[in-house]
């Protein structure tokens, strides 16, 4: 373990030596991986160290460097010239760019991948029991243990002279044997000269001898090789161990007659098509020092394409046939016609073809560069016919002789009720492989009234469902039920089991006036479809006049919103009102005075001139029925859900039917939205005007809510007047208190808000924020009320009248519009067009 590293000035072979401090960090990691490979922990190294004669001091420095490294890395890379080389126990691996993807004339070479698998190592395995027949040679370790009565262990290396030294006993020549008769002789040593008792008939004491730091041997690799040269290997490698250093056979070497030569004689030849075939490794012998290994050009080698399982370039011996090139292929592939093989050949003056019956595979002649072609089976089938449509197993089935449709139909196991009996159809290919149509009544078949037909291969039956043939039926529910919709057609179905399947009627439905709209059949001009009214009670009950009706395919069923219910609607008032607050409506005629006076009134506070009305536009996007009837649904599932997890029986079930409720849709469309369709498309309509022209963009702002201007006053005064408004949903009576200021925005300098006094007027207002800018507007300038009304200011001759000023009010000053100057090109498009006019005029003039 301790000697596979050559220091500069000492061998570890000589550990009583050894400086830790002068080992590299790799050379601790090549201890500690050699310890690892021989099963030996590496905390347990340096206490093995010191019973081999390290001094306790160097033992407890290998300790601490072990620990210091870290786990040690199992390849020692070390970069030279761009060439990467990796240590594998001793020898010297050179990559030789087998890292690289191979061309695909290599992939196509069987065997070319074998020696460029990283997956692969044909490292030499160095934990096997000491082969008996091993030749000893120089450098080899030897441990010699003598165990027994007597105990002592001996670590000693084989000298130049093939000498090894024993203590106390003398040098013993032992180099060119064998482990086995090594042994011998260093038993008949020792129990000449110190144990005695080794070689007595009822022996105590005991030898054995084992290998300990194997010698590197030097091996030549010559030929048709990726990369060529002398190799130091371990003295254990063997053939493929060397091939694989060298990166094995170029594209021109040969894989079938690797020789190896032992003292300039031919001792071996190696196939490595019988190690990739049979796991043959016979003659992967080991090898020595001095051996050299030559592969040589191939001399035949062909290709095989098609549906084999391995299709590529293979070698070919001389003696060997078109049966042996298709085994090692791997055999013909599941789809391959092995009846007969086509060869392209190249002969003295053109290139020729042969082919190859499957009685020729054994006797035909080989030469070197043919190609095989391997043909594939036909893709048609000899004896099927198929069958689908209304059968139990619709699929392929064997053509038997003398099979007919009847023999077909019960081969998929018979009609499906639903089949359509009065017409099938029979495809049929035809000599010419055009398509035949053969008409089938498979009841008539099928009863024996009309004579059976017989199959032929690659007929197909179809037999159609009477569905197939004829729209799916479907009745359809809308309106006021919980689940409107289309539904599946039945016989003899009911306007109670539609609305039953609806999930029933809502609150908000009417049971006076059901219409079912049902399509006309077209025998009467201009009718598009029949009416028919039904009257249904809440417990899904028809009248008895209308019991009689049954829905149709195609009915539309259509339930109609109860005129006289309406859902809660709800308005605010705020401010100074003795009673602030959300209000519902009480009456759909409820106007402004109304709800004034169940708020109570103002209070003494209150400024009616500033009040205010804020209404929803069309744009405002305001819950649905459904989406209130849900968030109510919540509300009540969160209120009635004990965090304990402890619901009643009941509870509980209203909880479960509370989660089906949740998020269903339903009602009449006209009714979903709080909005009317005509606002939502009127909305829609100016979204679009906005986005298409940018410009009128910024002049019309989209907005959810407005304020209407009122006279809250004159409302009070004169209550159901048109200044008093109808209320709707949504709408918000702001009443603010008493107004003592005046803002002023827009092209002032000074923009600012001012304490309203009597006596000032507008201008007197525009002075107390710096008076107008150079970029105001002042013709357009106009005063906002607190009330939401506009005044804008008037023209008189040339004088500007402005607006009066109240309390409250906001004044806004806009800006000129932005006016830009006639670019060069439109200076010169002017100059020409008055060119142009006085040439005109002139010629007139003349």
């Amino acid at each position: 373990m301790f000697s596979i590293i050559t220091l500069h000035a000492q061998s570890l072979s000589d550990i009583q030596n050894v400086n830790v401090d002068e080992l590299s960090d790799a050379q601790i990691e090549m201890i500690v991986k050699k310890a690892e490979e021989q099963g030996v922990n590496k905390a347990e190294i340096p206490s093995m160290a010191e019973q081999r004669g390290m001094p306790a001091v160097e033992a407890s420095k290998l300790a601490t460097r072990i620990n210091q490294l870290g786990t040690a890395t199992r390849d020692t890379m070390n970069s030279s010239k761009g060439q990467t080389q990796r240590t594998i126990e001793g020898a010297v691996f050179s990559d030789n760019g087998s890292s690289k993807d191979l061309s695909e004339e290599q992939k196509k070479i069987y065997g070319f991948s074998l020696f460029h698998n990283k997956k692969l190592d044909f490292s030499p395995n160095l934990n096997i029991p000491t082969p008996m027949d091993y030749t000893i040679g120089t450098g080899d370790q030897l441990l010699i243990d003598v165990y027994g009565d007597s105990q002592q262990s001996y670590s000693l290396t084989v000298n130049p002279e093939g000498r090894i030294y024993i203590p106390n006993v003398g040098p013993l020549s032992i180099g060119g044997s064998s482990i086995q008769a090594a042994t011998a002789r260093i038993k008949s040593k020792l129990s000449n000269t110190i144990y005695s008792d080794l070689s007595s008939n009822n022996p105590g004491t005991f030898l054995q001898v084992r290998l300990g730091n194997i010698r590197s041997i030097q091996v030549s690799m010559v030929g048709e090789l990726s990369s060529p040269g002398n190799y130091t290997l371990p003295s254990f490698a063997s053939v493929f161990n060397a091939l694989y250093a060298a990166g094995g056979p170029n594209e021109q070497g040969s894989f079938r007659k690797i020789k190896v030569f032992r003292n300039s004689r031919e001792i071996a030849e190696v196939d490595v098509y019988d190690f990739l075939t049979q796991g043959d490794q016979q003659q992967n012998i080991r090898l020595q020092d001095n051996d050299v290994i030559m592969v040589p050009s191939y001399q035949t080698r062909v290709e095989i394409k098609g549906p084999v399982k391995r299709p590529g370039l293979f070698e070919i011996k001389q003696g060997e046939s078109v049966a042996d090139l298709i085994f090692f292929a791997g055999g013909f592939g599941s789809n391959a016609y092995p009846e007969k093989i086509t060869v392209r050949r190249v002969s003295d003056n053109a290139r020729k073809v042969a082919d190859i019956g499957r009685t020729q595979f054994e006797n035909f002649s080989i030469q070197d560069g043919d190609i095989f072609m391997v043909g594939e089976k036909l893709s048609r089938y000899e004896n099927r016919v198929q069958i689908s449509g209304a059968v139990y197993r619709p699929g392929e089935f064997a053509l038997e002789p003398g099979m007919s449709i009847k023999d077909l139909i019960q081969q998929a196991e018979g009609l499906k009720g639903e089949a359509f009996l009065n017409r099938a159809t029979l495809y049929r290919t035809q000599e010419d492989l055009t398509l035949e149509i053969v008409p089938v009544n498979v009841a008539e078949v099928v009863n024996g009234e009309a004579g059976d037909i017989p199959l032929k291969r690659e007929d197909v039956l179809h037999i159609p469902s009477k569905y197939d043939i004829r729209e799916e039926y479907y009745v359809k529910i809308t309106g006021e039920v919980n689940k409107p919709g289309a539904f599946a057609y039945g016989e003899n179905m009911s306007v109670e089991d539609l609305v039953l399947k609806a999930g029933g009627l809502k609150e908000s439905a009417t049971n006076a006036y059901i219409e079912v709209a049902r399509r006309s059949n077209g025998e009467q001009d201009g009718q598009v479809a029949e009416i028919m009214t039904v009257d249904i009670d809440e417990d899904l009950q028809i009248n008895d006049g209308d019991k009689d009706l049954t829905l149709q395919p195609f009915d539309h069923v259509i339930i109609r919103r109860n005129p006289h219910f309406e859902r809660e609607k709800l308005v605010r008032v705020e401010g100074e009102v003795f009673y602030p607050g959300q209000f519902a409506i009480a009456h759909t005629d409820e106007r402004i005075s109304d709800l004034l006076k169940r708020a109570g009134g103002i209070n003494e506070y209150a400024y009616p001139k500033g009040a205010t009305l804020i209404r929803r536009t069309e744009f405002f996007n305001g819950p649905t029925d459904n989406e209130l009837r849900a968030q109510n649904l919540q509300q009540v599932k969160n209120n009635l859900k004990k965090e304990d997890g402890k619901n009643t029986e009941a509870e509980i079930n209203i909880l479960s039917r509370i989660d089906e409720k949740i998020g269903e849709k339903g009602g009449d469309l006209a009714n979903q939205d709080e909005n009317l369709i005509s606002d939502e498309y009127k909305a829609s309509r100016l979204k679009e005007v906005t986005s298409a022209d940018s410009t009128r963009m910024a002049e019309i702002k989209i907005k959810t809510t407005e304020m209407v201007g009122i006279d809250l006053d004159y409302i009070m005064a004169n209550p159901g007047s048109e200044q008093d408004l109808i209320l709707h949903e949504g709408d918000i009576l702001s009443i603010p208190k008493q107004l003592q200021t005046v803002r002023m925005r827009g092209e002032v300098l000074f923009p600012t808000t001012a304490r309203f006094e009597g006596k000032h007027s507008f201008r007197d207002y525009i002075a107390k924020s710096g008076g107008f800018t150079d970029n105001a507007r002042k013709a357009k300038a106009y005063v906002v009320y607190p009330n939401g009304d506009v005044a804008k200011t008037k023209k008189i001759l040339f004088f500007n009248n402005y607006p009066e000023v109240e309390p409250g009010s906001e004044i806004i000053i806009p800006q000129k519009p932005v006016r830009e100057g006639l670019s060069a090109t439109n200076w010169i498009g002017v100059a020409s067009s008055l060119a142009t006019l006085a040439i005109l005029v002139d010629r007139l003039a003349q």
